[in-house]
């Protein structure tokens, strides 16, 4: 008897993509699995990548032939012979690819660099941040894609202002690069940097130790929208007057953390610049003057600003609020004058308000947090952390109100309960919450957020010492996209409850410290279930023998770090 034809082989190439661009991924991955069709479709239209096992990447790359972004940042066994043996390989086709993430691959040396920029001809992005190896004669190799156009370099310890100058010869149209920790990099390099690469839209200096004359170097680039400079511990106000009336297109600015900027720096680059939608300086100044806000009261498109470990008053924050109605984020953490009343106002002005920072802000209580939750009902994420007089009644407001409420950290704030998780489950587009060190919360209450919030991708509950074995199984069954979970010093959970985690088969980073409950049989049980497990920490975990680590030896093949 012969089987009926599927729908699907009715349907042309395009409808069929078409109708495979409106499923979400979870489906997507169902789909491919039970129709040739769908599963053609995914091998024509699949643009992104992230390759986990180097052994599969020539099969991949065949098999997906349209790719323009490659992401190789977790492939441990990448070097320089693989990416040679790829080379010679005729059957694979890396013309398309655009985009390349080379993020720790600390093996990918000079060599292997040359080879990958010989073969990706339209390659326009590239990051090698965090490749203690790179350095100039990398990025010698690395300036042979002429057609560079971002480039990610952060904490690429062994670059010099050589290498930097060989880059931005080949590459002479870069228009964002990031030098973050860089440490070997000086005026000079940034002044060849800023003569050169003229296009310049986006640069990132943070933590170098650059001086004012680099600062009067960025002044020139007529196109900067995006300058970040944090932690650059020899710029002072004098290097923020030359941006007043230099970087005319300047749009984004974070001082956060220069010891030398005071208010006087500040003003220098609002007065020069009334179209800024972006300042960070926290930790930079002391306090929130009557002379800064009457310049940001001329900041009309002002939609980001972190001012947090300034002294805010109420009447400050009152003026600050009222002029600035087009703020989207505010981080006022550890602004220990920051009362309900400013909080208050800033919530009736503000409805457009998406970010806030509230964290070590204690004087802040429940009447604030309803009021920022009945008025900004756009509010996608919000901290609290050491907000002690936080209650279950404000996060019963967050509940009834705020249901696009993404990331919610709620770490060491002794109000929250059973009833409290009771109402936070009510947001249930939840991604990230941190409950880290919140001692009333039981199985009773993480009972309701895994069962209500299924699309948590990220989970805090470190030293809650109050919930154990059942309340994980709940977080287990119900919550299994969950990605990366924190559970030290849960002393109460044992093998019984960690057994369960091997549900969570995306999970790639979890903490397990202190529980001296748990055994090999626990750890086997993860690492037979969790395959995408890439970092363990199992420090004082004193029951945990050998037969646990051969099973991560045998399962976790991605694994990168265990903490033991």
């Amino acid at each position: 008897m012969s089987t009926s034809p599927s729908i699907l082989s009715v349907l042309s190439e395009d409808l069929l993509v078409r109708v495979y661009e409106c499923l979400d991924q979870p489906c997507r991955k169902t789909w491919r699995l039970i129709s040739k069709d769908f599963l053609r479709v995914d091998s024509l239209t699949r643009t992104t990548i992230r390759i986990l096992r180097v052994e599969f990447l020539p099969t991949l790359l065949f098999k997906y032939p349209n790719l323009s972004s490659l992401d190789l940042s977790v492939c441990p066994k990448l070097d320089d012979d693989v990416v040679l043996r790829l080379a010679l390989d005729g059957t694979v086709s890396t013309l398309g690819i655009k985009s390349l993430n080379l993020s720790r691959s600390t093996a990918v040396r000079a060599r292997g660099l040359e080879t990958l920029a010989r073969m990706c001809h339209a390659l326009e992005r590239v990051d090698v941040s965090h490749c203690w190896g790179f350095g100039d004669r990398e990025a010698a190799a690395l300036s042979s894609a002429t057609g560079l156009r971002e480039l990610k370099m952060d904490k690429c310890l062994s670059l010099s202002d050589v290498g930097l100058a060989r880059i931005v010869v080949g590459c002479s149209n870069l228009n964002k690069i990031s030098l973050k920790w860089c440490m070997e990099i000086s005026d000079l390099g940034i002044d060849l940097l800023c003569k050169i690469c003229k296009g310049l839209k986006s640069l990132d200096v943070s933590y170098l130790k650059i001086t004012n004359d680099s600062i009067r170097s960025i002044a020139l680039l007529v196109k900067l929208e995006v300058l970040d400079m944090v932690s650059c511990p020899l710029i002072d106000d004098g290097g923020l007057q030359f941006l007043e009336n230099g970087s005319p297109s300047l749009q984004e600015v974070d001082v956060t953390r220069c010891d030398r900027v005071s208010l006087s720096g500040l003003i220098s680059i609002v007065r020069g610049h009334p179209d800024i939608q972006l300042l960070k300086a926290s930790h930079c100044v002391s306090e929130v003057s009557g002379s800064f806000l009457k310049y940001i009261k001329g900041l009309k498109h002002l939609k980001t600003i972190w001012i947090d470990g300034a002294h805010v008053s109420d009447s400050s924050l009152v003026s600050l609020s009222s002029s600035c109605r087009s703020l989207m984020e505010i981080g006022l953490s550890r602004c220990v004058d920051v009362t309900d009343i400013g909080m208050i106002s800033l919530a009736r002005n503000c409805l457009n308000l998406k970010t806030l920072n509230l964290a070590c802000c204690g004087f802040v209580t429940d009447v604030a947090i309803s009021a920022v939750a009945q008025s900004c009902r756009n509010l996608g994420t919000l901290k609290l952390e050491s907000c002690h007089l936080i209650t279950e009644k404000g996060l019963q407001s967050l509940g009834c109100y705020s249901k696009l409420v993404q990331e919610l950290d709620l770490t060491d704030c002794y109000g929250v309960n059973d009833r409290g998780l009771e109402y936070i489950s009510k947001c249930s587009n939840l991604q990230r919450l941190k409950l880290g060190l919140c001692t009333n919360i039981s199985d009773k209450g993480i009972f309701h957020i895994g069962s209500k919030c299924s699309k948590l991708l990220e989970l805090d509950l470190y030293r809650c010492a109050g919930f154990g074995d059942d309340g994980l199984a709940a977080l287990s069954r119900g919550c299994k996209s969950l990605n990366r979970l924190i559970l030290s010093y849960c002393c109460e959970l044992t093998d019984t409850g960690v057994e369960q985690i091997r549900q969570l088969e995306l999970l790639s980073h979890l903490e397990l410290r202190g529980l001296k409950n748990i055994t090999g049989v626990g750890l086997a049980a993860i690492a037979s279930g969790c395959k995408k497990l890439g970092y363990l920490d199992v420090k004082l975990c004193e029951n945990i023998d050998d037969s646990g680590f051969w099973a991560l030896a045998y399962f976790s093949k991605n694994l990168r770090q265990v903490q033991k």
